[in-house]
C-alpha cells in the first residue's frame, strides 16, 4: 500500500562524547579548597532558656532527705536554678577583611552571645548587623587585629544544571570540612520562605553547614547553604543553597541600615492556571492575575485593576505568580517601574497587552499598613440599609444556592457594610462548585469578568455563556474577609 511520498533519512545529530576527565570530574579541588577555608568560620551561639515552668515538675525529695541536695545541684548552674545553657553550631564565611561575617538566621536565632571560630584557632565575639527571616540570612562584624581572608560573591544565574560546586562548612561540629557535587536543580521551592528559589545540590550538607557557601570552580560564592531534606538529619544528596543574587541584595541592606527595605507593588496575587488563562482570554497560562489592590499602597490609583494578569515587570518577564513578589522584592523603593499587563476589555475579545507606571513603596512598611487595616476591617451591621431587587427568590445554578445580600445573611457570613455581589447560601456536595472548593458564605462578584448584582443575573449569564458553547463559567469570588480569587466552574 502506497504511504505517500518518503523522506530521506537524515542522519543523528552528533553529541561530543566528554573527556575522560570530564566525566570523573575535577581531578583535584585541592588547590581551590586551599586558598578559601580560612574564609569559612564556624558559628557557636549559646541561649540561656528558663526550664521552669515546661511541664517538667520540680525535683523534691521527702523533708530532710540528703537526696534533695542532690536535687539541687542537678538543676543548678550558673544562672540559677531552672535555666540551662543551649548552645548550637552552624557555619559561616567572610565577606569583608574588616569583619564581616554572613551565616543563616536560623543559626544565631534568639542567641544570647555569638562566637565566630576560625580555622587558626582564633575565637572573636561577633555583633548581630541585621537579620532577614525571609531569606533566612544575617550578617555579623567581629573586630579582627588584622584583616581577614575573604571571599567574594559570583553569578548564580550563570550557574546550569550540572556545574560543579563545591561546599565548606561544619558539619557535625567537625570543622572545616569540604564536599563536592554538581547542580542539581535550579529555582526550587521548598516553602521556607516567600521568596523561595533554591539552588538545589548533591554536594554533601549535613547539619551544621548551614549558613557556609556554595562555591563555584571560580571560587566564588554562588549559594549559601541553608537547608537539606533527609529522613535522618545526614546527607542523602538534597541540599538547598540560597542564590548569591538573590543574598546579595539583602546582605548589602543589613550592612547599609540593619533591616531590609524591599520593594512594594501593593496588590494581591493568584496563579494563572490554564482554566483562567482560557477564561481571561490570553492564551497559554502565564503571569500572575491581579486579584485586589491594597488601598493605600502603591497601585491604588487606578491604573491597575482586577483580571489584570502582569506578564512583565520592569523589563523582566513574569512567568508565575511565584516570581512576581521576589522581582518586585528586589526592586528599589522609590523606582518607577513599568507593569506590563493583559487586560480583556470585553468578552467577545481577546486581552490586549498594555503598560501602566508604579512608584513602589516600601514592603516593611505595606505589611503594617496591612495590618492596620485588617484591624480595622468593617463589622457587619445587620440594620445596614440594602439596595437592590432583595425580593428575587433564590436561584440555583451550577450546584450554588444564589440570593442577594440582606441584612440576615450580612450578620450569617459576618459580610463587611460594603460587601458587593450575590451570597452562594448553599452549596451540593457533588457539585462541580463543590469540587471547586466553593463554600457558602461566598460572594461572587464577576461572571466572564462583568459585575453581577442579583441572583438571577448570574444565572442568565451563565445560560448565556452554555448557549454560546462556552464549557466553562470563570467566576471571581471574594470571601466574607474580602479577599478575591478567579475561580473556573465547568458547565454542564
Amino acid at each position: 500500500m502506497d504511504n505517500g511520498p518518503t523522506q530521506e533519512a537524515r542522519p543523528a545529530p552528533a553529541i561530543a562524547a566528554p573527556s575522560a576527565g570530564a566525566a570523573r570530574g575535577p581531578a583535584s579541588v585541592a588547590d581551590l579548597a586551599e586558598g578559601l577555608l580560612d574564609a569559612v568560620v564556624n558559628i557557636s551561639t549559646s541561649q540561656s532558656v528558663d526550664v521552669a515552668g515546661r511541664g517538667v515538675p520540680p525535683l523534691e525529695a521527702p523533708e530532710g532527705s540528703p537526696l534533695q541536695d542532690f536535687f539541687d545541684d542537678l538543676l543548678q548552674d550558673r544562672d540559677g536554678l531552672g535555666n540551662r545553657r543551649v548552645q548550637s553550631l552552624g557555619s559561616g564565611f567572610v565577606v569583608d577583611p574588616s569583619g564581616v561575617v554572613v551565616t543563616n538566621n536560623h543559626v544565631i536565632a534568639d542567641a544570647d552571645t555569638i562566637t565566630v571560630n576560625f580555622a587558626d584557632g582564633t575565637q572573636l565575639d561577633a555583633e548581630l548587623i541585621g537579620t532577614d527571616p525571609k531569606t533566612d540570612l544575617a550578617v555579623l562584624k567581629v573586630e579582627p587585629e588584622e584583616p581577614l581572608v575573604s571571599v567574594k560573591f559570583g553569578d548564580s544565574e550563570a550557574l546550569r544544571i550540572g556545574d560543579w560546586v563545591m561546599a565548606i562548612g561544619n558539619p557535625f561540629g567537625l570543622g572545616g570540612s569540604v564536599s563536592i557535587g554538581i547542580v542539581s536543580a535550579r529555582g526550587r521551592n521548598i516553602n521556607a520562605g516567600p521568596y523561595d528559589n533554591f539552588i538545589q545540590t548533591d554536594a554533601a550538607i549535613n547539619r551544621g553547614n548551614s549558613g557556609g557557601p556554595l562555591f563555584d570552580l571560580n571560587g566564588d560564592v554562588v549559594g549559601i547553604n541553608t537547608a537539606i531534606i533527609s529522613p535522618s538529619g545526614g546527607s542523602i544528596g538534597i541540599g538547598f543553597s540560597v542564590p548569591s543574587n538573590l543574598a546579595v541584595n539583602v546582605i548589602d541592606q543589613l550592612r547599609e541600615f540593619g533591616e531590609t527595605r524591599r520593594g512594594w507593588l501593593g496588590i494581591r496575587l493568584q496563579a494563572v492556571t490554564d482554566d483562567i488563562a482560557e477564561g481571561l482570554g490570553i492564551g497559554e497560562a502565564r503571569g500572575a492575575v491581579v486579584m485586589g489592590i491594597v488601598e493605600g499602597g502603591p497601585s491604588d490609583n487606578g491604573l491597575l485593576k482586577v483580571g489584570d494578569v502582569i506578564v512583565s515587570f520592569d523589563g523582566a518577564a513574569v512567568e508565575s505568580s511565584r516570581d512576581l513578589p521576589r522581582i518586585v522584592a528586589e526592586t528599589p523603593v522609590g523606582k518607577a517601574v513599568a507593569v506590563e499587563v493583559l487586560r480583556k476589555t470585553a468578552t467577545d475579545k481577546p486581552a490586549e497587552r498594555t503598560s501602566v507606571e508604579v512608584t513602589l513603596g516600601r514592603l516593611e512598611d505595606g505589611e503594617k499598613l496591612m495590618a492596620e487595616s485588617d484591624d480595622a476591617a468593617p463589622t457587619s451591621d445587620p440594620e445596614a440599609a440594602e439596595t437592590g431587587d432583595t425580593d428575587a427568590g433564590p436561584v440555583e445554578t451550577l450546584g450554588m444556592t444564589l440570593t442577594e445580600i440582606d441584612p440576615t445573611l450580612r450578620e450569617q457570613y459576618a459580610l463587611a457594610e460594603d460587601a458587593k455581589g450575590v451570597v452562594i447560601t448553599a452549596v451540593a456536595p457533588s457539585s462541580n462548585a463543590a469540587e471547586k472548593g466553593i463554600e457558602a458564605g461566598t460572594l461572587i462578584r464577576e461572571v466572564a469578568q462583568e459585575e453581577v448584582a442579583t441572583a438571577r443575573e448570574v444565572a442568565d449569564k451563565i445560560a448565556k455563556l452554555k448557549d454560546e458553547g462556552r464549557r466553562n463559567a470563570l467566576l471571581l469570588l471574594a470571601a466574607s474577609n474580602g479577599d478575591l480569587r478567579f475561580v473556573v466552574v465547568p458547565i454542564e
